[in-house]
């Protein structure tokens, strides 16, 4: 196999996984090739919830680059798990190969999936035409926009990772070369535009419950801020890839605040299942942009219907009541929980305070770069007796059966782009964001770029949204931030932990291009830089 050589029939790819939650349950195909399959809107409808499936499976995979990764690469966790487990998150939270030579495909996983999953939106649009849509433009139209915003999303998060990525647009078995970043960022911004353009502008309101999870024209205007956003600051260019203004990003921006139905829920904890409990608002509420949607039913006969990726950012081996186990990796930084002025609800809505909630965690020994915090917003759960919740509605094990949704884009989100990007109502959405957070202890400050960045950074923690925000802020900021020399815990050892700048600056923020499919591709894929 060389490069990603993603090949396979057409049934492999659509592998139309059962999923309990609404559209993306459907009857398998059982004996579709390329050739026949693509002939009816209801073929174009089967195949199309095979992308929504490649997208849950490549956000699923491996540590999980949306959160985990992303925040161990940032300045609010480390890389921690267990006190003898490999250096592989070290590694990664350091940027230095050295602390684990032998984890040259950390992101193996990630890479195969992410482009398995490009290859089945690929195979869907180069087959449209062949679909007789019966006159139907606009619903041949909906689900390309659909097919190319999950192609732009696994592209944007391939290219903020490894920044030298293959560019594939057609289904391909080639071993092509590393594109430059501005044609991967072009076909982001075209096939955003696209999407916005023609995608159903649906008030959350007036979403049917069977389509929540469905990208919408507000989804696609949100990110293509989100992506205008990282590429002009990342690479300190005028706007994104010439395709899109920062005019027209706010504009989107403006449309869905004003148009899109949306609104901040009153209590922010209750945006979380582990901040909240009983009070829990629930997936489909009216601060979802978009969501990436898991449920229980995994098994380990490759269903992959779960959140494969909340286990790693548990607490380390032990239930604690409402906190189910995990692996203990990104240990939250003590940096983060200070930096929560007092008052802010965010604060414990946001971290697991071992001490502050009186928790009995008994597994020190056993947690590596132990701090006292963990993740809550994406925390597994567990009923009183310990058992993990997921399993008690049925899923086969607590790892793979994890059925929080990923939250991709929220409300809050769109209001502090829009008030980044210049809006005249800046300092109100600022402000609407800030008083959620504070309540009583609410005092307006002045609307700029350092207050919104550090808004970011106490709004989105454990998100997975701070690293790329620092990155977009230029790799010396981003290096100076994260770099830091501390005390932690190793299985109640003290021990010196060091991130060092420079080793950030030498990799450009980048990850490791997994060594195995360079050493596939017979040298035609060239690792970064630092790795």
């Amino acid at each position: 196999m060389k490069n990603i050589k993603i090949y396979f029939p057409v049934l492999a790819l659509l592998c139309l996984a059962a999923c309990s939650k609404s559209f993306l349950d459907t009857e398998d195909v059982t004996s579709a090739t390329e050739q026949n399959f693509y002939k009816t809107p209801n073929d174009a409808w089967k195949a199309l919830v095979g992308v929504y499936d490649g997208m849950q499976r490549a956000t699923s995979s491996g540590i999980g680059l949306n959160v985990v990764t992303s925040e161990i690469m940032s300045d609010n966790a480390f890389g921690a798990s267990g006190n003898s487990d490999g250096y592989g998150v070290q590694m990664v939270d350091e940027f230095d190969k050295l602390r684990s030579p032998s984890d040259q495909d950390m992101f193996g996983d990630n890479w195969t999936v992410y482009y398995k999953a490009v290859y089945r939106a690929n195979m869907l649009l180069k087959n449209l035409d062949q679909v007789d849509w019966k006159g139907n433009d606009a619903l041949r139209n909906m689900y390309e926009s659909e097919a190319r915003f999950i192609r732009a999303n696994l592209y944007f998060d391939m290219v903020r990772f490894w920044g030298n990525i293959p560019l594939l647009t057609a289904p391909s078995v080639d071993n092509v070369p590393q594109a430059n970043p501005d044609e991967v960022y072009q076909l982001i911004a075209e096939d955003l535009k696209f999407a916005a353009a023609n995608l159903p502008a649906t008030s959350y309101g007036a979403m049917a419950p069977a389509d929540f999870g469905r990208v919408t024209k507000w989804a696609a205007e949100a990110m293509l801020a989100r992506v205008y956003l990282y590429y002009t600051g990342y690479y300190a260019k005028p706007d994104l890839a010439g395709v899109v203004t920062k005019e027209e990003a706010l504009a989107g921006l403006e449309e869905v605040i004003s148009n899109g139905g949306f609104g901040l829920v009153e209590n922010f904890a209750d945006l979380w299942p582990a901040a909240s409990l009983n009070n829990y608002v629930g997936e489909r509420n009216k601060e979802t942009v978009f969501s990436v949607r898991y449920t229980y039913t995994s098994d380990w006969n490759g269903n992959v219907d779960g959140n494969h990726w909340m286990v790693m950012m548990g607490i380390r081996v032990q239930a604690i009541y409402p906190y189910g186990l995990g692996w203990g990796a990104g240990t939250v930084n003590a940096k983060l929980w200070n930096a929560y002025p007092a008052g802010d609800t965010r604060r414990d809505a946001t971290i697991i305070s071992i001490d502050g909630e009186n928790l009995d965690f008994k597994n020190k020994k056993d947690q590596r770069e132990y701090t006292g915090y963990y993740a809550k917003k994406y925390s597994p759960m567990a009923d009183e007796a310990g058992v993990s919740l997921a399993e008690k509605m049925g899923g086969v094990s607590f790892m793979i059966s994890q059925f929080q949704d990923y939250v991709s884009i929220r409300y809050s989100d769109v209001l502090l782009m829009a008030a980044e990007l210049g809006s005249g109502n800046a300092q109100q959405y600022f402000d609407d964001v800030r008083k959620r957070a504070l309540g009583a202890s609410f005092v307006s400050i002045p609307v700029n770029n350092t207050n919104i960045l550090n808004e970011r950074r106490l709004e989105f923690a454990g998100e997975g949204l701070r690293y790329w925000d620092l990155l977009r802020q230029g790799i010396d900021v981003a290096a100076a931030t994260i770099a830091e020399t501390v005390t932690l815990q190793n299985g109640e050892v003290d021990v010196t932990k060091t991130i060092n700048a420079a080793k950030i600056t030498e990799t450009k923020g980048l990850s490791q291009i997994p060594n195995t499919q360079i050493s596939l591709s017979n040298g035609v894929l060239k690792q970064n830089a630092g790795w």
